[in-house]
């Protein structure tokens, strides 16, 4: 099965500064963040880390919410010590015509994953953010409104401000249709959201099982 999904490129502190003259540099040892090989899919952390896994998860599921809330500190803290990578794999099935809602906050992840300067850990803060201020079946949050989430989590201003400009990054329904395919290589009898996926062991994770992130990060 790990070969299978290879093959198809399967499958979040600010301290004291100075003003200093040049051009912005990527921190080569602080874990990033990156559109996955495929295109369909948010990297953030080493690419070598110990621990990879990739989350399925729709803007609008109520259960992602819970999972946001019940493990992004871990997630976070991962990140930070390299010792987790995790790819964010966007879906759109609740979707509704009228709003676009599960599509425009999908593309807002690709915006601030398409420059290297974006922190892994701020991207993963930025994903809580979008989860814990659900309006499920509703619009959404504007596009305003996102950016300013993105500001919040410290995510590059520039970057916030495509987000708050409507800047397409993704074909959403082409992402839509691939992650679907994927997860259902993965699990095809409950093929919903949340879903998280051990790549390194080719299997799917409980998530309801206590700790299970520590436990996971503990057996690497």
């Amino acid at each position: 099965m790990l070969a299978l999904l290879t093959g198809l490129t399967l499958l979040a502190g600010v301290g004291c500064s100075r003003a200093i003259e040049g051009s912005a540099q990527s921190d080569p040892n602080k874990p990033l963040t990156q559109v996955s090989e495929d295109g369909f899919g948010v990297v953030a952390g080493f690419a070598d880390a110990p621990v990879r896994i990739e989350i399925f998860a729709e803007p609008q599921c109520s259960h992602c919410a819970d999972l946001q809330r019940d493990t992004g500190d871990s997630i976070r803290h991962y990140l930070a010590t390299g010792q987790l990578a995790v790819t964010y794999r966007p879906m759109t099935f609740l979707e509704t015509a009228d709003y676009h809602y599960s599509e425009r906050v999908s593309n807002a992840l690709f915006v601030v994953a398409q420059d290297d300067r974006t922190p892994a850990v701020a991207f993963q803060r930025f994903v809580e953010e979008l989860w814990s201020d659900q309006d499920p079946s509703g619009r959404g949050p504007t596009d305003a409104e996102m950016a300013e989430k993105a500001r919040t989590a410290g995510i590059p201003g520039e970057l916030a401000q495509r987000i708050a400009e409507g800047e397409g990054a993704v074909d959403t329904a082409e992402m839509d249709e691939m992650n679907y395919e994927y997860l259902y290589l993965i699990d095809p009898v409950n093929t919903g959201t949340p879903t998280v996926y051990d790549l390194v062991n080719d299997e799917l994770v409980d998530i309801y099982a206590d700790d299970w992130l520590d436990r996971l990060v503990a057996s690497s």
